[in-house]
């Protein structure tokens, strides 16, 4: 079975996207505030290993989970919906113009935005 990890290129393409992601994110009024005094290099290490496990790229994921990575910035910073679906949606401009085709695209958001791991990210 090829995993949609295969589909979007492997770690070529994921590290890649994940570069792009962050300087899209660092950009965005809407959520770099949580990134302030975070240290990008590991960061960019992390969601490269997320990804690669989320994306079925490999079936073992060592960094925290979701909801533990981010009680903090619930709690504190006020992390909430609305900041959630702007990472949501700078990861699927960020895959788009990288030529990620619409049927991928849809892969991507099933996996990104499924309930369970936004209720995670949010501490729901």
């Amino acid at each position: 079975m090829t995993t949609l990890f295969d589909k979007l290129g492997g770690e070529a393409a994921i590290d890649e996207a994940v570069d792009r992601f962050y300087e899209r994110v660092l950009q965005d009024d809407r959520i770099k505030h949580f990134f302030a005094g975070t240290d990008m290099v590991r960061q960019r290490q992390h969601q490269k290993a997320f990804l690669t496990y989320a994306f079925g790229g490999t079936d073992k994921y060592d960094g925290r989970f979701m909801r533990q990575a981010h009680k903090e910035l619930v709690e504190k910073q006020g992390l909430n919906s609305d900041h959630f679906d702007a990472v949501a949606e700078d990861l699927m401009i960020t895959l788009k113009e990288m030529g990620v085709n619409d049927e991928l695209l849809a892969e991507v958001a099933a996996v990104a935005a499924a309930p369970q791991h936004k209720k995670d990210v949010l501490n729901g």
